[in-house]
């Protein structure tokens, strides 16, 4: 077996002080995707709203971060990583704080929107600077990378619920503190060389678009997404008419989930890879997450049945999102900001439709609440079909370089 993309022999554990500080302020950034999942019911009771404009505090954040993430290789490439850290953590306090303030389901919308210019700022940009800054190569720094997601992925929805007990408000004021404690912790620790950075054209994401093996990883990533928030965003409302609206309910049952998400992408995901190839790994993951879903939308009426499938969901979900990741870093030669930006933001835009979307089939057209899980079977089974037919473009980062032997004797074959 070809083991050239397991991860480093060192312990990824052994890394700088400054890996560890854009590690902890990537769990908290990452706790704002799931910081709304238990308080959605309280902000759709409160502000009078339907679960489909909920949905939208998903939706705008998402897809501000998608659009933005464009652009933040073209940023980082002419003030440096750390200060581009920094004004997306910044950005983040302003915008967490403000949602709070809020008092219209509009206002909380827009707010939330600003939030997102300030994550797809840092995210994407931590992303590069973990890989660039940690010990153990970049499958050790993917691992942290998504090690902090899954974390703050758990905790998010366990913070909210915990806040949103007492008020729908307390948990944007929360995550205001939290980012601003990051901002310092990366104020103190992250120092990177002085050495200023080589430009990024404003275009170069787009044209990243343009290699092959990019754009197979970033639209099986798009609708990959989609599946996530379809499981992530409708089964709170899935939930509310089975009896389990309290926010602290939900904040378990979603903490439960993320905890699934940070130990496979930490533990499963590297013990997969090391004995397959990454293309297989999805390649079996994705059906396996369309099926869980399908069970979602057969099962919509127990309570037990969806909370075991949420689990079960965040364990493939774990996988996915290390061992998607990995791809997208080492599929091309292109620049790890070019490639994370624009990864990123096609990633994040499939999060951006699927919240209304789903929202929308199961309160508007179907009546339903098993139709935007069946939503969430079809576009994870697109996302595998992506993978399937655009594998020949991913051997790089399957770890398998054809030779020019290799090359030369497959088109003297083709000619015979």
């Amino acid at each position: 077996m070809n083991n050239a993309h397991a991860p480093a022999g060192s312990s990824i554990l052994k890394q700088p002080l400054a890996v560890w500080a854009i590690a902890f302020a990537c769990v908290v950034s990452f706790m704002g995707i799931g910081l709304v999942d238990p308080i959605l019911p309280a902000i759709a009771r409160e502000l009078h709203a339907t679960s489909t404009e909920t949905s939208l505090l998903f939706t705008t954040y998402l897809l501000i971060t998608g659009g933005a993430m464009f652009f933040t290789s073209w940023l980082s490439s002419r003030i440096g990583a750390k200060r581009t850290l920094l004004i997306g953590l910044g950005v983040i306090v302003l915008f967490a704080a403000l949602a709070g303030l809020a008092d219209s389901v509009g206002g909380v919308i827009g707010f939330r929107a600003g939030w997102g210019l300030g994550n797809a700022l840092f995210i994407s940009t931590a992303l590069a600077a973990i890989i660039g800054a940690s010990t153990g190569g970049t499958a050790g720094a993917i691992i942290l990378y998504e090690a902090a997601l899954g974390i703050g992925l758990a905790v998010g929805p366990l913070l909210g619920g915990l806040l949103g007990s007492a008020s729908w408000r307390a948990p944007f004021f929360g995550t205001a503190v939290l980012m601003a404690v990051g901002f310092a912790a990366i104020v103190a620790l992250l120092r990177l060389p002085k050495s200023a950075p080589a430009p990024t054209a404003l275009s170069a994401p787009f044209r990243a678009l343009g290699n092959r093996s990019l754009r197979v990883v970033a639209f099986a990533a798009l609708f990959y997404n989609m599946g996530f928030f379809v499981l992530l965003a409708w089964t709170p409302f899935a939930l509310v008419p089975l009896g389990m609206d309290d926010a602290m309910t939900l904040g378990w049952i979603f903490f439960g989930w993320g905890l699934a998400v940070a130990v496979t992408s930490v533990f499963v995901a590297p013990a997969l890879t090391a004995r397959m190839r990454r293309t297989t790994v999805l390649m079996i993951v994705l059906p396996a997450l369309a099926l869980v879903e399908g069970l979602m939308a057969l099962l919509a009426a127990s309570a037990t049945a969806l909370i075991v499938l949420v689990v079960v969901g965040g364990l493939l979900l774990g996988i996915m999102n290390t061992v998607l990741t990995e791809v997208s870093m080492d599929a091309t030669d292109l620049p790890r900001s070019v490639a994370s930006s624009t990864y990123s933001g096609v990633r994040f835009l499939g999060g951006a439709i699927a919240p209304p979307l789903a929202s929308w089939l199961g309160e508007t057209v179907f009546d339903s609440t098993s139709a935007p899980f069946v939503v969430g079977v079809v576009v994870l089974l697109i996302s595998a079909v992506i993978v399937l037919t655009g594998r020949r473009h991913l051997k790089r980062a399957d770890g398998v370089e054809e030779t020019e032997l290799e090359t030369a004797q497959a088109i003297s074959v083709g000619a015979d």
